[in-house]
Order: C-alpha cells, then structure tokens, then sequence
C-alpha cells in the first residue's frame, strides 16, 4: 500500500536533490551542555529574568484580531510612543518579526513603475518584499558605491536604496553616511534594516542610524527584537505620514493578530535595561577583540567587529566537517551553507556574546588553531 498522499513523491524528489550537493536543512535540538557560540542574544537578555518575568494579572494576551480590528490595546500605542523616543523618530509601528516589517514595508512603499536598488547580501525577507512590490529591482554589489551610482543613473520612477546597517552573516557595516550624500544627489529614498545593529550600537542600544546621527535622512528605518534585545517583534520607525501609509497599505501589518502583552512588556524591558546597563556592550566588545586577537593571522575569517564572526570554507563538506569538529569539543556552532552565502563561500558563524567567559572564548580559539595547523 503507498501511503504518500499526492505530491509527496514530487517534494520527496526535490528534498533529495537537496540532500545531493550538501544543502540539505533540519531542525537540530538545542543541546544545554554545549557552549552557546550561536544565538543571536548577543548581550545575553534573553536570559535576565527581571526583564521576561511578566505578572499573571497583568497578562492579556492581546490575539483578540488584528489591531485594525479588535487587538489594538493601550499597551501597543504606549510601547510605540517609547519606541519612537528610544530611536529618534517621529513615530514608530510595531510588526510581528522583523521578516514581517520588512515584508510589509517593502512590499507597498515601492510601486509599479518605481525602482529599487538592494544590496546584493541583503537578506530573504528583503528580496521577497522588493519582489512584491512590482517595481523594478536590481541588486548592486555588497558595499559597492560605484557600482550603486551606475545602477542609480539608469533607475526610473521613485527610487529606493535598502541595505543592512550591519549584514547579519558577514558582520560588516554598510557606508551609511556615503549612501546618504549619493541619495540626495539622485533623490532616492532610502530604507534600512537594523536587525543586527539594534540593541548595541550608541550609547543607549538605538542602532546605527542613530549613531552616525543619519536618522532624519532614512525614509524607514528597521529595527528587529529577536536579536540583541533577546525578545519577539519589530517595529518600523519614520514619519507620522510613514506610519498612516503603513496601517493602510502594509498586508503584513493589516492582516495580523496583535502581538501579545508579554511579547510588548518584554519589548519595553529589555530596551530599558540595555540603555541603563552599556557596560554589556562594553564587555560585548572585548570579547569580540579577544576573539580576534587569539585566531591565527592565517585562517580566513570573517572581515568583522561585530558579533557575528565566522571561518570561511570553500565547500559545504568541508564546513559541516569543522562544524561537528568544534560541536564534539562542547562547543555550539552551526554551519552557514548555499544558498544562504555564495557557493564557496560557506562558513561557520560564530556568534560571540557579553556572557561568555574569556575561558570559553580563549579556548574556542585554541581548538580553532589547532584544526588549521
């Protein structure tokens, strides 16, 4: 008897086609023995209790519809006039994931006609947004101004420039403030996400829009809670006109439960509790620098000052292999392959954070060392 229902065989095809050059993803259990080298929590929130320890009375779970509908509570609107305050914006909206804000931004801010022009390395959720919008899109080279003007000549309609403030599997910056002077020669209107900047960078956490003091030139910027700030959502910051385009155009956000009033109490905690504590940041940035200072000048990492670290390899087989290498030593780090990064430019992603001990980092380093020699 076959018990595949239609279609089964044809997925089945594709999955094994996958399992062929080396791509092949799955769900691997969390092993609490190993030490954490792959979160995101960059400065550890997520593990602070103070800031996840919501009162029961308090708790409404806010999934009474969307916030159009039924689910628009007094905590939502309170959360975003203190977003709005945290990043020097004039008003801010909050969005499920910072997937879903990207989506919802890109997807109807850009119309037929007009043309975006996106980082080549920009993330999934970005290219998907773009291609929903129906505008003309064209990728320009990672960090590559040259090559962003020459595509900028040739743009038509409104034109859009979207990058990362920081690229979440090379660690590098992009050069805000040299995209800012090439926009307004060429009156575009630039959108980013700041996913990975959240939550570290200035004094108090407000990315790096804020720290380079560019906020006021970004027509939308980004920010992602699931990161550095250890909770869940994300919120889009800009103009009061912004937001009003949002609530009426943006599917993502129209067609969305609210978010809970954990997920928003948790939003407002850890923010607050980044800003009174940058000592983490401080500890944050001399792990990063004991990290790069104990790897051997001759192994090929990443270009990177942020947490995101990594070792380049040139083929799936080989990252997997090192990957189980460091996991056997008690360490969790996970492989990066195609098509996430460029085919031969796979990697091991290490992510370093304000809680591991110099112990721990001195000794990943070691182990690193030791498998190139």
């Amino acid at each position: 008897m076959n018990n595949k229902t239609k279609g089964e065989s044809h997925l089945e095809n594709i999955l094994a086609k996958r399992k062929g050059f080396g791509g092949y993803r799955y769900l691997k259990k969390i092993d609490k023995d190993l030490i954490d080298f792959s979160s995101n929590d960059y400065l550890g929130l997520a593990k602070i209790n103070e800031i996840n320890s919501i009162p029961s009375k308090f708790v409404d779970n806010g999934a009474a519809g969307s916030r159009l509908l039924s689910g628009n509570k007094y905590y939502h609107e309170e959360l975003e006039n203190h977003l709005s305050g945290f990043f020097n914006a004039r008003a801010s909206l909050i969005f499920n994931s910072g997937y879903m804000a990207n989506l919802g931004v890109l997807s109807s801010v850009p119309q037929k006609g007009d043309t975006v022009l996106m980082d080549e390395l920009s993330h999934i959720c970005i290219k998907e947004g773009v291609r929903l919008s129906r505008a003309k899109y064209f990728n320009f080279k990672h960090n590559d101004l040259n090559d962003l003007e020459l595509k900028l000549q040739k743009a038509e309609g409104n034109k859009f420039i979207v990058v990362e403030s920081v690229y979440s599997m090379d660690g590098d910056q992009a050069p805000l403030k040299e995209i800012v002077n090439l926009a307004d020669r060429y009156e575009a209107a630039i959108i980013v996400d700041e996913a990975h900047s959240t939550g570290l960078y200035g004094e108090s956490g407000f990315g790096l829009c804020c720290e380079l003091g560019i906020e006021d030139d970004i027509l939308a910027r980004i920010y992602t809670f699931g990161k550095a700030t250890g909770a869940h959502g994300a919120a889009v910051c800009g103009s009061e006109i912004l937001k009003e385009y949002l609530i009426n155009y943006s599917r993502q956000f129209i067609y969305t439960t609210a978010l809970p009033y954990h997920s928003i109490a948790s939003i407002q905690n850890a923010l607050e509790y980044r800003k009174h504590h940058p000592e983490l940041w401080e500890k944050l940035k001399d792990n990063i620098d004991l990290f790069r200072s104990n790897l051997h000048p001759s192994i090929p990492k990443l270009d990177s000052f942020h947490p995101v670290q990594g070792i380049i390899w040139d083929s799936s087989e080989n990252t997997i292999e090192f990957s189980k290498y460091l996991n056997e030593l008690g360490f969790d780090i996970r492989p990066i392959l195609s098509p996430t990064v460029p085919k031969g430019k796979e990697r091991v992603r290490i992510c370093l954070h304000a809680f591991n001990s110099e112990e721990e980092i001195t000794n990943l380093c070691h182990r690193i060392n030791q498998y190139f020699q």
